[in-house]
Formats: structure tokens, C-alpha cells, sequence
């Protein structure tokens, strides 16, 4: 009997169980403590940000970062089409409308010149463009700093690229604030959180104050807007800081397991590693997941026969994220399309990349990709 290889599954060690035994004996299990205090000091530091809003996932985060924007009814949000539903989603809690831009066929980042494209053709419709919310892809930051040339409101989606960088900038430190998820498969995880990080007090204030209930500082419950329960454990964040004392490690071993997959596919035609031509996406990115995409005209196999196969050898992989503008629940949408997210889709194949694997485990998924070519 084998154990099934994951996709990108936690990686723990005794270190997050000593930060969590150490929170639980201090009796600080609510969503407020010291943990909880220092995780949110921790991660703006690393994301080179002044402020730090721990909240219960990266949606939430998204949330209060809109909110917070002024975003509402009426508004036009540019998102990346090709992204988790949770960036769209986040939208429409505030009642504005997601509109759709396609990627950058190397990265599948956002197109920033399409974005451009969309923000002043909705502005000739007259059309609000209440903010643009990139994704980093994969862990691999969007061209952000080319979009906060834009005069638009920037809150980066960085949910998949904690501990990334583009030129010279940490991931988290572009826009008026970032969002990060801390969910299961993350390169951190607190098994279920997030974070928002800004430079701005009175932002990270405001959504502090919405993150918990909106509750006005008096002894008695009064509330003049409605807020969200939506704060961190204390508990949560311990384990969060214990994950966050490994990062680099983390991120060196899901480096040279992508460096591995690199040489595995060199020489087969067709293949290539996606965001492995762009220099800044390769050497800054986390690299939370290696994804590759395939040109079956040239392979002579598809991405989704290679995944057939895996999965007969109990080894996730997975197809890259279905476009917003494919999702039924976003049929309606505007888009400004030109067919790579389409592409990627059809084509690309998200890969075991995991820091927990260890050399057994790699060697299966190397063997099983060998058999397969």
C-alpha cells in the first residue's frame, strides 16, 4: 500500500505544535491575544508593509480591503479571469460587478495592458472603476507595479505568493493593501486564515473595526455599521507563526523540486514550465505550484493524459483554474479576452509541489512521469 502525493499538502514540524502548546497554556484562545498580536507584526514585516490584519481566510480579506476601498453597488472591479473563484466572489459581496481581463500567456498573469484597456473603456461607458485586484498567480507576482501606474485603487490578491518578490518588492507591499490566504494548500498554513497588509493605519484600522462585528468602544454592544466576524484565532496565528519561522526553507525546497521538474521536461517537446521564461516570475516566485503547459500538436499527448496517469498512481495533480468568464455563475460578466486564459486552461496542469515531499515520494511522481513519456 502507498500513500496518496498531494498536491501542495501542509507542511508541519514540532515547531507549530510548541507555538500552539505554548498559546493554549496561556489561555489566550479567543480571537484576540498576544500570538495573534505578534503573527500580524511578523507578516508585515516580511511583506514590508506597516500594519497587519489577521482575519479568518483570504476571501475575508478581499472583503474588508473593498469595503474598506469604498467599493459598492454600481462599482466596476477589474479581476483576472483566470483565478479562484474567491477573487470574483469578493466583489459581489460589496454588490459591485466583476469584469473580466485575460492573462499573459508565458505567466498567466494579468494582461496589463488589456487591464489599461478596460479601466478606460468602461470609463468611456461611464462606468466607476471602484478598484483592480491582480492575482499572483501560482506564486508568482502580477506586473503590479506597472498597475499602480494606473489611476485606479490596486488591492493585490496575493493569496498564492507569500514570501515571493518583483522588482525588489516583496509580494503583499504593492497597492493600497494585498490580501494573503493561510488556507490548507498554501506555502504557510494556520489551516484555515488569512491576513491583510497595508501601510496605511487608518485603513488597517477601519478594517479591524469590520473584521469584528463593528463594535463601537463602549461597555455595552452598539454597532453604527455592520461588520463581519471575521478575526483570527489567537490559536491559529501560533501555528501561523510557527509556519512562518520555516518560510525560506519551505520556499528552497519547492524551488529545487521545480528546478527538478525543469530538467524532467527539457527535452520533451512541446512542454514547457509556465512563468519559466519570464526571469522575474521564475526567481521571484515561491514557487507554490509548478505548473506546466503542453502543445499536444508537438507532445502528441494532452496535460490531461499525463494527469490520468498520475492519478492511477495515487498522485494529485490538478487542471490550472477555470476561467471566470467560463463559470457559469459569471456567464453575464464583461471580459476583455484574448484567449490565453483559455489556453492555459485547456492546456496546463498544476503538479505535486509540495515542501513536504520527501525523497521517497518524489522519486514516485518522477518514476510515475518517466513511465508516462
Amino acid at each position: 500500500m502507498t500513500t496518496r502525493i498531494f498536491l501542495s499538502a501542509p507542511d508541519m514540524s514540532g515547531t507549530e505544535e510548541r507555538y500552539l502548546v505554548n498559546a493554549l497554556r496561556s489561555g489566550w484562545v479567543a480571537p484576540v491575544g498576544p500570538d495573534l498580536d505578534a503573527f500580524e507584526a511578523e507578516i508585515a514585516r516580511r511583506c514590508g508593509t506597516a500594519h497587519a490584519v489577521g482575519v479568518g481566510s483570504g476571501t475575508a480579506a478581499l472583503h474588508l480591503a473593498l469595503l474598506a476601498m469604498g467599493v459598492g453597488p454600481g462599482d466596476a472591479v477589474v479581476v483576472p479571469t483566470l483565478t479562484f473563484a474567491a477573487t470574483a466572489n469578493a466583489v459581489v459581496y460589496t454588490g459591485a460587478e466583476p469584469v473580466f481581463v485575460d492573462s499573459e500567456p508565458d505567466t498567466g498573469n494579468v494582461d496589463v495592458a488589456l487591464v489599461e484597456r478596460a479601466v478606460a473603456d468602461l470609463r468611456r461607458e461611464g462606468r466607476h472603476v471602484g478598484a483592480v485586484v491582480p492575482v499572483d498567480l501560482f506564486g508568482a507576482c502580477a506586473d503590479n507595479q506597472a498597475l499602480e501606474a494606473l489611476d485606479v485603487p490596486l488591492l493585490e490578491d496575493a493569496a498564492e505568493a507569500l514570501g515571493a518578490t518583483r522588482d525588489g518588492r516583496p509580494a503583499g507591499s504593492f497597492g493600497r493593501a494585498a490580501a494573503l490566504s493561510f488556507n490548507g494548500n498554501k506555502i504557510i498554513t494556520t489551516s484555515g486564515g488569512g491576513m491583510l497588509v497595508t501601510d496605511d493605519q487608518a485603513f488597517a484600522d477601519r478594517c479591524r473595526y469590520l473584521a469584528t462585528q463593528a463594535r463601537q468602544p463602549v461597555a455595552h454592544y452598539e454597532h453604527t455599521d455592520i461588520g463581519y466576524n471575521y478575526r483570527l484565532s489567537n490559536l491559529l496565528a501560533a501555528v501561523g507563526r510557527g509556519q512562518l519561522s520555516r518560510l525560506d526553507g519551505m520556499i528552497a525546497r519547492r524551488r529545487q523540486l521545480r528546478e527538478r521538474y525543469a530538467k524532467a521536461f527539457a527535452g520533451v517537446p512541446g512542454v514547457r514550465i509556465v512563468g519559466e521564461s519570464d526571469p522575474d516570475s521564475w526567481h521571484g516566485s515561491n514557487c507554490w505550484l509548478t505548473v506546466i503547459a503542453v502543445d499536444e500538436r508537438e507532445s502528441g499527448w494532452r496535460a490531461a493524459d499525463l494527469g490520468a496517469h498520475l492519478a492511477k498512481a495515487d498522485i494529485e495533480s490538478r487542471p490550472v483554474w477555470k476561467p471566470m468568464h467560463q463559470q457559469p455563475v459569471y456567464r453575464d460578466a464583461r471580459s476583455w479576452l484574448t484567449g490565453a486564459a483559455d489556453r492555459l486552461f485547456a492546456t496546463g496542469l498544476a503538479l505535486p509541489s509540495g515542501s513536504q515531499l520527501q525523497d521517497a515520494a518524489q522519486q514516485r511522481i518522477f518514476d510515475a512521469i518517466s513511465e508516462f513519456l
